[in-house]
């Protein structure tokens, strides 16, 4: 069945390519982008008033699956991330038992090509078990599909152990995906160190936790030529940090997500809510304000979620036991929207590059592309829609968001997963 989606403005990173076209996908494929196609037995989708982009994907979510699937698993996770305009994901390796082997990479391969409507791709772990004192084998997960090695959740605080990783994903030519935090310097920490965690008598958690991993994990990327790609930026020296490695020649990139850009600490309403408790947490407004405008200057390449499900059970207690995390697949795409775009810190394009193009490029797929020859993955969004989030329609399992009721623009109306419609928007 062949695919014309009509009349929308297409916005190709690819190309920088922003005009009213046609799109025509035949078995799966982009075949013609151009005004005025005209073919018989299509299905038409009228997209005028929409951009088409190419998918979002998605480089930093939790899928939990296998193991702590009663949070999310592989089929509910793959549905939010297609509500959500994401036609690829990266699923971080820390689950139950931890992704460290190939046989446990197959698993989400299978599981994934059997339930998922998107593509699934499994990040490898970076030490046995993620605990940290002996290397995983990464060359065999390479060999059984991995696109990048992480050890997400946590930092390998052994930096010898870490260098010899990051001279593996060297020479197999994948990224080394950093969630940077210095265990020791968090110190029971669950939130930002700031007024509120001092008037709430809670432990707080200062930027050097960040900023001392990133820097060291720069001086290891350097040294040996991996490429290294920072998780879930939240302060104003990581920015500057990145700023200087690239000057310097350091292969790096670096993700922001969505809910670091569009609050700030001061945005907590209670010590008791801990939707807002999230690694890393909730920064200051200087902190925020230098990510946007490292994301405007293309400092930072990426938008990722950092999608972490927990039960309500789970979040349902205090800000110290809470677990940290939110989700963030089916909001990503209007959050992006309407606080980077409508405020004027990144155009369509630009939005278009940090939440598919870019990514496609650091995990080495041909994705993020929607030129004649490519795979027909795409998001028609509609920058016009306005409404409010509700938690209660997620797809995900997982309704831990401190976005609930928050008013947006900007709605994922049709998601194409290899020319297949895999999500349409209710009218």
């Amino acid at each position: 069945m062949s695919i014309l989606i009509k009349n929308g403005q297409v916005i190709d990173p690819a190309t920088q390519k922003d005009e009213i076209s046609d799109v025509l996908i035949e078995n799966g494929v982009i075949t013609r982008v151009e005004k005025g196609i005209r073919v018989k037995d299509a299905q038409v989708i009228d997209a005028k008033g929409c951009y088409v982009m190419p998918g979002i994907i998605d480089m930093h979510v939790h899928l939990r699956d296998p193991g702590q699937t009663y949070k999310e698993d592989i089929e509910s996770g793959s549905k939010a991330a297609a509500k959500g305009g994401v036609t690829t994901l990266v699923a971080m390796p820390n689950t139950k038992p931890v992704i460290d082997s190939p046989d446990r990479v197959n698993y989400v391969t299978i599981k994934a090509d059997r339930f998922s409507p998107i593509n699934v791709l499994q990040a490898g772990a970076i030490t046995v078990g993620q605990k940290g004192e002996e290397l995983a084998d990464i060359e065999g997960m390479v060999k059984a599909g991995i696109p990048a090695i992480s050890e997400d959740g946590k930092s390998v605080m052994n930096a010898l152990l870490y260098k010899e990783a990051m001279e593996i994903a060297a020479e197999k030519n994948i990224p080394v995906l950093a969630h940077c935090e210095d265990k020791n310097l968090v110190n029971g920490g669950c939130m930002n160190e700031d007024a509120n965690s001092r008037e709430w008598h809670l432990p707080g958690i200062t930027n050097s936790v960040e900023n001392t991993i990133v820097a060291r994990d720069i001086v290891l990327a350097a040294e040996t030529g991996a490429h290294l790609h920072l998780c879930h930026c939240s302060t104003k020296e990581s920015v500057d940090m990145v700023r200087e490695a690239r000057k310097a020649g350091v292969s790096i990139s670096a993700e922001v997500c969505p809910h670091h850009f569009a609050l700030s600490d001061e945005d907590i309403p209670s010590a008791e809510d801990t939707n807002y408790k999230m690694n890393p947490p909730l920064r200051s407004r200087e902190d925020v304000q230098a990510l946007k405008e490292g994301l405007r200057d293309n400092i930072m390449d990426v938008i990722s979620t950092d999608h972490a499900p927990h039960t309500f059970e789970e979040k349902n207690t205090s800000m110290k036991k809470a677990p940290f995390g939110i989700v963030g697949l089916e909001t990503a795409a209007c959050l992006t929207y309407t606080e980077l775009v409508l405020q004027g810190y990144l155009t369509p394009m630009q939005m278009a590059e940090k939440m598919s193009y870019n990514p496609a490029k650091i995990v080495g797929i041909d994705k993020g592309d929607i030129q004649p020859g490519k795979i027909a993955d795409i998001v028609i969004f509609d920058p016009e829609k306005a409404y409010k989030i509700d938690k209660t329609k997620f797809a995900s399992k997982g309704r831990n968001t401190p976005f609930d009721g928050r008013e947006v623009t900007g709605k994922v109306m049709a998601t194409i997963v290899d020319g297949r419609v895999v999500y349409e928007a209710e009218a």
